[in-house]
């Protein structure tokens, strides 16, 4: 009896629960004089690379503490002999909080950090962060309401941060017509400030340029 010389592999599998490979073989048999023939196609690929690649761990050590997004460090406090805890988010270069951290039972290295103490910095941070947004917003963002000519007016104040040339958007608009165009937008120097006084000192001069 003769067998091809042309068998090949047909095609492997990964079994993912018990990390074996299950090899398949497919054969045809023509059983003519004896002899024995194989037909086989192209070998399935293995990416080999996928199933062993390990799975990132976020740290979550006494004095650093990673998820959510967030980054929990202990820190030795600069101003005093005590430790310091500091909260940034993911992206962020700087700390969107830093405060004191408690003691350990040794006074002398601080409190291990765990997952009840991460999860209410996380929420402080949180509150902090939006307590800055919102002052930044009041602060770049500025409003008043005043009656000239017999229409309300809403005047706007825009700051435009840049850190070459700042810049703000002075804006006015009929109050009860806010979906038509503006009565005027001109820009003014970022120091402008804005008060009921200069907003119609501005609409009852024509709308130029303050200034």
């Amino acid at each position: 009896m003769t067998i091809g010389h042309d068998c090949a592999l047909f095609h492997a599998d990964l079994d993912d629960s018990d990390r074996s490979i299950r090899v398949f073989y497919s054969f045809v048999s023509e059983h003519d004089d004896f002899q024995l023939s194989c037909r086989t196609s192209q070998p399935k690929k293995i990416n080999m690379t996928d199933a062993h690649t390990p799975i990132p761990i976020s740290p979550k050590e006494p004095r650093l503490w990673v998820d959510d997004g967030w980054t929990a460090r202990v820190i030795k406090n600069e101003d005093d002999e005590g430790w310091a805890v500091e909260m940034t988010k993911d992206g962020e270069p700087e700390p969107a909080l830093v405060g004191p951290w408690t003691m350990g039972r040794d006074k002398k290295n601080p409190k291990p950090l765990d997952a009840t103490a991460f999860h209410t910095l996380v929420k402080t941070a949180y509150e902090v962060r939006r307590r800055h947004e919102q002052h930044l917003h009041a602060t770049l963002h500025k409003k008043v309401v005043v009656v000239s000519g017999g229409a309300t007016v809403t005047v706007t104040l825009d700051i435009v941060p840049d850190e070459e040339n700042p810049y703000a958007m002075l804006t006015a608009t009929e109050t009860r017509k806010r979906d038509d165009p503006p009565l005027a937008n001109v820009r003014v120097a970022s120091s402008f400030k804005l008060t009921e006084t200069s907003a119609l000192a501005w609409i009852e001069g024509g709308y130029r340029v303050p200034e």
